[in-house]
C-alpha cells in the first residue's frame, strides 16, 4: 500500500470506507429482520446511523456532494472489503446483542488500526493530521461499543440451538 499524495485521496477512501461500513450495517439489520431478531437488527440499524455520520461528515469537511462517487482504487487496503465492514459469514441468524457488538467492535478496531497505519505512513503532515484524527474517532467508537458491551449479557453457550430450524427442500 502506497502512502497517499493528497487530502483528497485520503478522503476519498475513508468516504468509500464508511459508505461500504452503512451498506453492510443495513443489509446486516435487513437479514435480522427477516429473522425476527428485532433487538440485533436494530443495533445494526443504529450502527449504520453512526457511519452514516461519518459519510454526511467527511462530505461537509470537503464540500463534496452526496453523489461524490469514491473510488477504492489505489490500494488502501488488501481485503475484499473495506476495513471497517463486518463480514456476512460472521453472521448468524440467532446471533444476540453481544455477538453483534463483538462483531462491531472488531471492524472498529480494524478501522481504528487501519487509519493509524495510515498516518505513519502519511507523505505529509496534512495527511498524518487528518488520518490521525480519523483514527482518534474510531477510537471513540471502540470505546462507545465497549461501553455497550458491557451493558448487555453475554450469551450461554447454547445460544445458537434452534429448536425450528429452517428446513431445505431440493
Amino acid at each position: 500500500m502506497s502512502p497517499l499524495q493528497t487530502i483528497e485521496d485520503l478522503m476519498s477512501q475513508a468516504l468509500a470506507i464508511e459508505r461500504e461500513a452503512v451498506s453492510r450495517y443495513n443489509e446486516l439489520a435487513d437479514i435480522m429482520e427477516t429473522h425476527n431478531n428485532a433487538e440485533v437488527a436494530a443495533l445494526f440499524r443504529q450502527m449504520a446511523q453512526y457511519e452514516q455520520h461519518h459519510v454526511q461528515h467527511i462530505l461537509a469537511d470537503m464540500g463534496w456532494a452526496d453523489d461524490v462517487v469514491a473510488p477504492r482504487s489505489g490500494g488502501m487496503w488488501t481485503t475484499p472489503e473495506a476495513p471497517e465492514t463486518v463480514a456476512f459469514e460472521d453472521v448468524h441468524y440467532l446471533m444476540h446483542p453481544w455477538h453483534a457488538l463483538k462483531l462491531a467492535l472488531q471492524a472498529e478496531e480494524r478501522a481504528q488500526a487501519f487509519f493509524d497505519d495510515l498516518a505513519r505512513r502519511a507523505s505529509t503532515d496534512s495527511i498524518r493530521r487528518a488520518a490521525e484524527e480519523m483514527r482518534d474517532e474510531e477510537a471513540e467508537h471502540v470505546a462507545l461499543v465497549k461501553a455497550w458491551l458491557e451493558k448487555v449479557p453475554k450469551p450461554d453457550d447454547d445460544w445458537a440451538d434452534d429448536p425450528d430450524p429452517p428446513r431445505y427442500i431440493d
